[in-house]
């Protein structure tokens, strides 16, 4: 079957109800579009969506975009729900500043959020990888887990080559996410890196990057993780506009994610998994849930 063919059909004929964990549909790439998108994601079981933070001067691009969709809703345009969560993303720590720790602090004070996040690690450059860019890093993550603690929240973490630093201050802050919740977003380490955070608490996110054949290490991981604690450790996101699952790529062009691909991360995971994405998808709903201490009921 062709790529062609197997969109069509996904849209088509499968419309489980699904949980977006990570999303940044508030970016201005999908200001041209985003109330058209939301309404397919609708049609292709998407039925909630986190838009998540990494910059303090967006959060109110954020507040707008939930408000945008908010209204479709009450206007009787099916959308998906949408949910925020705030904070301040490890790869631009040069730019962050207290102040900024201070207007999260705020943000969450004064509007509902399921989450804080995305916050964590990230030394895949040269000058992210340097001693005071790590310094502050950890300053920045330890300060974001405080505010998840004191807002009994759970937090979605970033880490790019950085999963034993950023395991290692884990299990030295009271944040618990055996507790509080929590998701390694994208998660994108080895098998025993799997484990450990799943061990920790914390759900393994599942991008449309586990729809590429040649993405071994990561398939590997999902694999171990779900050897040695079953399905209930994952959930799926699209990290949209980034993570396009292969079957929407347009030939080496790095296509613009939408919030309606999502039922191919549920088909490309299944596949890989070798079950039903029936119940799969029942599980993962359930399995958001626990991640984010909701309970979103599954549609009937």
């Amino acid at each position: 079957m062709s790529h062609s063919q197997n969109k069509k059909g996904l849209e088509a004929d499968i419309h489980y109800p699904l949980i977006d964990t990570h999303t940044h549909f508030d970016d201005f790439v999908f200001d041209v579009d985003r109330v058209e998108l939301a309404t397919s994601a609708y049609r292709s079981g998407v039925r909630h969506l986190l838009l998540i933070g990494y910059y303090a001067k967006y959060f109110d691009r954020m507040l707008q975009t939930q408000q945008q969709l908010a209204d479709q809703a009450d206007s009787g345009t099916a959308v998906p729900k949408v949910y925020l969560a705030s904070g301040l993303h490890p790869a631009y720590i040069s730019e962050h500043t207290e102040a900024d720790l201070e207007q999260l602090a705020q943000f969450l004070q004064t509007h509902p959020n399921v989450a804080v996040g995305e916050i964590g690690l990230d030394t895949f450059t040269d000058e992210l990888k340097t001693e005071q860019s790590v310094e502050k890093q950890k300053r920045f993550f330890e300060a974001q887990l405080d505010l998840a603690v004191q807002h009994q929240l759970p937090v979605l973490l970033h880490i790019r080559k950085a999963h034993a630093e950023c395991l290692a201050l884990l299990k030295k802050h009271k944040y618990n996410a055996n507790k509080l919740g929590g998701i390694a977003h994208s998660f994108s380490g080895g098998e025993q890196e799997a484990k450990a955070f799943v061990k920790l608490g914390f759900k393994l996110g599942v991008t449309g990057q586990i729809t590429n054949t040649n993405a071994k290490k990561l398939r590997r991981a999902i694999r171990a993780a779900v050897e040695t604690y079953g399905l209930q450790c994952l959930v799926l996101e699209t990290d949209c506009p980034d993570m396009t699952p292969i079957c929407c790529q347009q030939g080496e062009e790095l296509t613009r994610n939408v919030p309606g691909n999502l039922g191919f991360v549920l088909q490309g995971l299944a596949e890989l998994l070798e079950v039903d994405e029936q119940s799969l998808a029942r599980q993962l709903w359930q399995n958001s849930c626990e991640a984010l201490r909701v309970g979103w009921p599954y549609p009937g």
